[in-house]
């Protein structure tokens, strides 16, 4: 959420940032800050941003908004509360925004007066690098309030992809799945930085498994859990539950799959005479394109192009490949 508002503040807007105490706040201002001093370079332009964005833990900022964005952890008892404050307290012509990467909108819309008010805007991290942002609509939202959705993620230099409200929406729908699949592969004994490498080399930015400990063990099998439970398809693995109930959470607790030093993976040696399975990409590939192909039937997203564009600008999908649709077809998949 913190770096959400840097990010608006850079772009120009006035943010107002609150949290339940100036503990929580602190680190976001940090962070806010070392964004301004990378990108703006001029002391004047940086002090210009950071005024742009004002701690407000009190939640003062909430009646003038002109959009409000929600970004606590998925808890769908805390985010309806939420909003339902925020109903009462926002201009009647304020946009109500959740961040939610996992819940439907639907959900989180009961209890609403006007559930018509609330959309999806689920940003990905880092959220000063990564361009695409889910614009979630429900049955319940209306166009004219999602055209102002769309319009707030153009205002932000940001790509906006417009999704359905369903579990994991399109991304992280198509992402999970690929992830679980690494986990799997790892427990029949492949190497970790075998399973990361193949990844590499086919294209992706980071492995499947760095990239896990990267977005953080917890978080990765709270999704999976959702996406198992109301669609199926998506195995959870026992291995993932016991390392996070063994508080190894990745690279925010510096023990995951892999250990950190300095914010940095120890990875091991492959040895020489190792030989990865000559299938090990297509068998981390083959569940997320049939995450996709089911995404397609459903009409999450109107057509493979917003596909493709959503797995490359939300994931890193090799881009020179075309997107994941356009890759299945130059392999005879699709």
């Amino acid at each position: 959420g913190g770096d959400i508002a840097a990010w608006c503040a850079l772009q120009g807007l006035n943010v107002t940032l609150q949290d339940r105490n100036a503990k929580c706040l602190a680190p976001a201002m940090t962070r806010a800050y070392a964004l301004f001093q990378k990108r703006l370079k001029t002391p004047r332009a940086i002090q210009a941003a950071m005024d742009r964005l004002l701690p407000d833990l009190a939640g003062y900022g909430i009646r003038r908004a002109d959009i409000i964005i929600e970004a606590v952890f998925e808890d769908l008892t805390i985010k309806r509360d939420l909003f339902r404050q925020l109903e009462n307290q926002a201009k009647p012509d304020a946009l109500l925004a959740t961040n939610t990467s996992s819940l439907v909108l639907e959900a989180i819309q009961q209890g609403l007066k006007h559930p018509e008010r609330l959309v999806g805007l689920h940003f990905f991290n880092p959220v000063a690098k990564m361009p695409l942002v889910e614009v979630v609509q429900s049955s319940m939202s209306t166009p004219e309030l999602i055209e102002r959705a769309l319009a707030f993620v153009h205002q932000i230099n940001r790509l906006p992809l417009p999704v359905k409200s369903t579990p994991g929406f399109l991304v992280n729908r198509l992402l999970m799945p690929y992830l679980m699949q690494a986990v799997l592969l790892l427990q029949t004994g492949i190497p970790a930085s075998v399973i990361d490498k193949a990844a590499v080399d086919f294209g992706m930015p980071i492995g499947p498994l760095e990239l896990a400990d990267t977005v953080g063990l917890d978080i990765c099998l709270a999704v999976a859990k959702i996406l198992s439970q109301s669609l199926g398809g998506v195995v959870v693995p026992e291995g993932l539950e016991k390392m996070v109930a063994n508080k190894d959470l990745g690279r925010k607790t510096r023990r995951g799959f892999y250990r950190y030093k300095k914010g940095k993976p120890i990875k091991e040696k492959i040895p020489d005479d190792y030989k990865a399975p000559v299938d090990l990409v297509d068998r981390l590939i083959q569940p997320m394109l049939d995450e996709a192909k089911k995404c397609l039937q459903e009409k999450v997203v109107a057509d493979n192009d917003l596909i493709d564009a959503g797995i490359i600008f939300g994931a890193g999908f090799a881009p020179f490949r075309g997107g994941l649709i356009q890759y299945a077809k130059e392999q005879g998949k699709l």
